[in-house]
């Protein structure tokens, strides 16, 4: 899920515990295993909220109903913690056979070793183009396929119908037009516009859209990253955004949208829940664009270690899980939504406008895929944006900083 915390500290130890192990080492897992009879999987993962473990009670169940000879041992951790237990695993042996984690975390987890590489058996299996291209990228490190998509979500753009009707205001689809409606929506202590651009990755995952958009990426930040910099500074000059929004979180976003004060805000499907049941009506559209259409991929993906004795039986559960008739449940029961473009048409993504929105935006969904040292490349977009929307440096000063740092951390010197 893309409600994250900063993972610097920790991409960074993952590195340096999995070289310690010489990266390839045959590393102890939890599961136990026989010639014959029932095998144990250890499954990790950071589903720790009370309304995910119905589904995910379920889906052990199924599995262990349909799947011969298999019993799940499923052991949770809070969000922050499941990469850093991992990381220790890596040192101490106490690693799972099978983990959920999320897809940011592809960028340290790919290049250490960890992950059996599942290249030959998604080859054989023979659904890799069922899935959209964002969450299926988000699998793929030095080209080897390293997962397969648990569940998918995105951002966009949702606004309160009532504040947009009474200012005559049309849902934004352009920049120019977001701005606008941003001002003209700003009102008293409401603001037409609410987002994250909190120092960590959660502010960065809202932060990429936007570089994207204007036809960038991070290799060449210090010219569409000014760009994009600028575009939401003016907004902050404007008062059409509120400079708090450097400490915000993506559920502080949210709050401000539910009490009013807010007209529009970024977004992820996640927060669908509790505004069902606030007291406003509300609408949702695809981020405006610039010279082009994006939004952030979030998310989680599935990963077998590659120290685990039971690869195989590890991979019959991964592969089971992607049965439509398994999935759909699955997916319904946590709220998520599908990374399979053959499963458009099932389950409450297929009725419910909210949801098909945000489905709809994953063909132009991406992957937050740069490499091992990705996490020094995002802390410097993070600085740069808090630098600008502070008002402690300009937009192109603060993005030529950042590049510098950035084509350093990807290998770009």
């Amino acid at each position: 899920m893309s409600y994250a915390v900063d993972r610097r500290g920790f991409l960074r130890a993952a590195g340096a515990g999995a070289a310690a192990l010489g990266l390839g080492s045959a590393l102890a897992s939890c599961g136990s295993d026989q010639q014959s009879g029932t095998v144990t999987l250890t499954w990790w993962d950071y589903f720790t909220l009370d309304n995910f473990q119905p589904g995910m009670t379920a889906m052990i169940k199924d599995i262990e109903a349909n799947v011969p000879d298999v019993r799940i041992e499923r052991r949770t951790f809070p969000f922050a913690d499941l990469d850093r237990q991992i990381t220790l695993g890596a040192v101490s042996g106490d690693l799972p056979d099978i983990a959920i984690v999320d897809n940011v975390a592809m960028n340290s987890l790919g290049g250490s070793g960890l992950l059996a590489d599942l290249t030959d058996r998604v080859k054989e299996w023979g659904q890799a183009d069922t899935y959209y291209e964002g969450p299926w990228a988000g699998c793929q490190v030095g080209g080897k396929t390293l997962g397969i998509p648990n569940n998918s979500n995105c951002l966009a753009l949702y606004y309160n119908t009532e504040m947009l009707d009474s200012a005559g205001v049309r849902p934004p689809t352009t920049w120019d037009e977001l701005a606008e409606a941003a001002q003209r929506l700003t009102s008293g202590d409401r603001f037409g516009l609410a987002m994250s651009a909190i120092r960590t990755e959660e502010g960065v995952f809202q932060f990429l859209p936007f570089l994207w958009q204007a036809g960038g990426d991070l290799d060449t930040f210090d010219t569409y990253g000014a760009t994009a910099l600028t575009f939401l500074d003016d907004l902050v000059a404007k008062s059409s955004l509120s400079g708090q929004c450097v400490g915000w979180t993506q559920q502080d976003v949210n709050t401000r949208f539910v009490n009013k004060r807010a007209a529009m805000q970024i977004n992820g499907p996640w927060q669908l829940p509790s505004l069902k049941t606030a007291d406003l009506e509300f609408g949702v559209a695809a981020l405006p664009r610039d010279k082009e259409s994006a939004t952030c991929l979030g998310g989680e993906n599935w990963v077998v270690m590659a120290s685990g004795k039971h690869q195989d039986k590890a991979w019959e559960v991964l592969e089971y899980t992607q049965r439509p008739s398994v999935l759909v449940p699955y997916l319904v029961a946590l709220g998520n939504l599908p990374a399979r473009k053959d499963l458009a048409g099932s389950g409450t993504w297929a009725s419910d406008p909210a949801l098909r929105l945000f489905l709809s935006q994953l063909p132009v969904a991406r992957p937050r895929q740069y490499g091992r040292h990705y996490a020094d490349a995002s802390q410097a977009v993070a600085e740069a944006e808090q630098a600008v929307l502070t008002g402690s440096a300009a937009p192109s000063a603060a993005a030529k900083s950042a590049a510098v740092k950035i084509n350093k951390a990807l290998g770009r010197r």
